[in-house]
This record gives structure tokens, sequence and C-alpha cells, in this order.
């Protein structure tokens, strides 16, 4: 009878050319995607605020429990971005209570923590029951998990907090947002879970629109 390790040797190659033709089959339906079905064309395309870089906007909330379950698949997608691209994530505030977790999202972000602490904002308020929706709530939360109080009530009450906040809102009304999460490639291509099938079907899908964003750009 033939041992274990040769028997693993020997499947290795067939492992391996399965792998890369999931692959392929992958990347060649990222590239077919269908106007009008895994994606739109925004009409009147926006100027992004990153300049030569290709913009890719999330709009989301914390309070959304389809944003929650697409996080852990936007954390691991960050971490591949070409340096040609740069992600914004935008916070919706389609009822009351999503104000303050927007306003947590930008207190988050404005002391350089969010990528950090995003997920776990994420896992208290859909795993773990807690609210988040007053001050006093995140601010007790926020120095549960180490961060300094003083200096994170200091930024949710900074002016400088409220423009982002009005400048998410004039964003999620330009884009006609009605429901999270949604990703905006380059002010030209919108797309969203519910179009690709799958939370897993959407890194494909947004570097397919940012393949195409990159060929539609005009020649420097």
């Amino acid at each position: 009878m033939q041992s274990f390790k040769t028997l693993v040797r020997r499947l290795l190659p067939f492992a391996a050319a399965l792998f890369a033709a999931a692959t392929l089959v992958g990347v060649a339906s990222a590239q077919e995607l269908v106007e009008g079905k895994q994606y739109v064309r925004i009409k009147n395309p926006l100027p992004v605020a990153a300049g030569r870089k290709i913009e890719v906007i999330e709009f989301f909330s914390y309070g959304c429990p389809h944003c929650s379950d697409l996080e852990p698949v936007m954390q691991g997608w960050m971490k591949t971005l070409p340096p040609d691209v740069v992600l914004v994530r935008v916070p919706v505030m389609f009822q009351a209570q999503w104000v303050t977790l927007a306003k947590i999202y930008y207190t988050l972000e404005g002391l350089g923590v969010e990528q950090k602490f995003s997920p776990e904002v994420f896992a208290a308020i859909h795993k773990n029951g807690v609210k988040l929706t007053t001050e006093k709530e995140f601010f007790d939360w926020a120095a549960s998990k180490g961060l300094d109080r003083k200096k994170v009530e200091d930024m949710y009450n900074s002016f400088a907090i409220s423009g982002k906040m009005n400048r998410a809102k004039a964003e999620a009304q330009q884009y006609s947002v009605q429901s999270v999460p949604m990703i905006v490639v380059d002010g030209r291509f919108a797309t969203a879970t519910d179009k690709v099938g799958t939370h897993d079907a959407l890194p494909p899908a947004i570097n397919a629109l940012i393949a195409k964003a990159r060929a539609e750009r005009p020649k420097s």
C-alpha cells in the first residue's frame, strides 16, 4: 500500500490544477460583468476626491447586518489594494440611530484606529448586543477597549467630525444610495452584493470595475 506522503505528492499537481482552474473561472466571471445586472453605470459620473487615484467608495453602516457580514471580506480585500486605488468608507444615516454610528466611524478614523476597531464595532453590535447608539455607550465601550476616553470624546464632538458628517450625507444623496452595502468605483460604476450574488463575489467584481475604470480613464 502506498504511503500517505506518496499519495499526497501524487495528488498535489491535481490540486494545484484545480485551484488554478477555479481562479481562472473567478477572473473570467469578474471580467464578464454585465452592465445593468452585476453593476450599473452612473449616468453623470462624479469627480473623485482621490485625484489621479481610482476611488472605491463603500457606503455602509455599523448598524447594517449585511455590512457586518461583509466586513471580514472587505478587510481581506483592503490588504490587496494596488497603489493606484484608494478605499473611502462613507457611513450612511438612514435612521436616527445610525447618525451616532456614523459619528463613531469618523471618530475612530480621526484617531487613526478605524481599520483596527471597525470589526470590533460590528461584533459589539451584531454579536454581543451592545447598541452603541448613544454617546455614553460608545464612550464606555471605547474606554473598555483601551482608548483614551478624553481623546475619544474630544474627537467625537469636534468640528472636523461635523464637517465629515455633512459631506457623508451629501455623497449619499449625490449617488442616490437607497440601501447598503453599496460600492461605487471611480464615480462611474455602482455594484452591491445583491447584484453579484454573494459577499465573496464582491471583491472580484470590484477589481473588474477598477480595471474597467482604469481602461476608460484618459491617457496622460
